[in-house]
């Protein structure tokens, strides 16, 4: 690497650690809390399985998924998809090392017998590796379809049409992919080799994907209006000005990052 591009990747780190310190102090950190409390909750409560069917399969995190995507839509929609990912990105980090302590504390050899729940909060690793990646990847379709969807809005950016379209389709799709995703990888690749032969079909799959997808999205459109009204509020009270006011520095265009 030249000294010009090592420049040049240096300033962009600072740059980029600098828009962070700014985006988290400018995120409510009530919405944080819930953000990264959802997506912890949501791999614990995973371990329970609801319904179990050809055509359908629930596990107990479906109950706080809507959480999870109503805090990224709601962001996405005042700070944009940029904000969004790297609050996705930072909801993982925590979740990876609260398994990292689950795990170490599961693995502490004690007196009484506690194997029911060394097994709940240990873990099975090709589990927690395919619902990472499907929740990344979710993360990143979810965020990015909420934003360009939003652009369609020209007329009325702010009203309840634009939001909840925006996060119903984007929702629907992106719940669809992380179920594909954490199905596919978790029943078709990695339980047929560590579970004795245990698989699913791909119709299995596609359809789990498809009835989980369902039930997620109605349980948004019962959440969204919450989303909503935070989002007016935000907007309102002028959240994240600072931020805002970084990133047309930085851009030196007079952008409009909350559409």
């Amino acid at each position: 690497m030249s000294k010009i591009s090592k420049s040049a990747f240096k300033r962009w780190i600072i740059s980029q650690v600098k828009e962070s310190k700014l985006l988290f102090k400018s995120i409510p950190s009530y919405i944080v809390a819930f953000f990264v409390v959802s997506v912890i909750a949501m791999n614990l409560l995973a371990n329970k399985t609801i319904v179990n069917e050809n055509w359908i399969a629930l596990d107990g995190g479906i109950i706080i998924s809507w959480m999870t995507f109503l805090c990224m839509d709601v962001v996405t929609k005042h700070f944009g998809p940029h904000a969004a990912n790297k609050m996705t990105l930072f909801a993982v980090l925590v979740n990876l090392f609260t398994c990292l302590i689950f795990f170490i504390v599961s693995v502490i050899p004690t007196k009484d017998d506690y194997t029911v729940f060394n097994q709940i909060v240990g873990g099975t690793w090709f589990i927690l590796l395919s619902s990472t990646i499907a929740f990344i990847a979710s993360g990143l379709i979810n965020n990015s379809l909420n934003f360009l969807i939003g652009k369609l809005f020209k007329n009325n950016p702010d009203g309840k049409t634009a939001f909840f379209m925006r996060s119903y389709i984007s929702t629907f799709i992106a719940q669809f992919f992380d179920n594909f995703i954490f199905a596919f990888f978790t029943f078709m690749i990695f339980a047929p080799i560590f579970w004795d032969g245990f698989s699913w079909t791909f119709l299995q799959v596609i359809m789990c994907s498809l009835t989980g997808a369902l039930l997620e999205l109605l349980m948004e459109v019962v959440f969204s209006p919450i989303g909503y009204t935070i989002s007016r509020k935000w907007k309102k009270d002028g959240v994240g000005e600072d931020y805002f006011a970084y990133i047309r520095e930085c851009s030196n265009e007079n952008i409009d990052y909350r559409n």
